[in-house]
């Protein structure tokens, strides 16, 4: 199971391989081995470095199974 690293919500999409969708808060998040990457899904489509992110308040729960 994978939540939301920004709002904790679990009803998010995949949209590639380690690549999801969150669509309450409509970020996309990447997870790679130990990385994360947030970006924010812009009014064009265009995504941009998420970059209001507080040390230590991500949220992350990623199972593989």
């Amino acid at each position: 199971m994978t939540t939301c690293p920004i709002c904790g919500q679990r009803d998010i999409g995949k949209i590639g391989a380690d690549q999801y969708y969150c669509g309450d808060c409509c970020v996309e998040f990447m997870v790679r081995n130990q990385d994360l990457k947030i970006f924010n899904v812009e009014v064009d489509g265009t995504l941009t470095l998420y970059d209001n992110i507080m040390p230590g308040t991500v949220n992350l729960e990623v199972q593989k199974g």
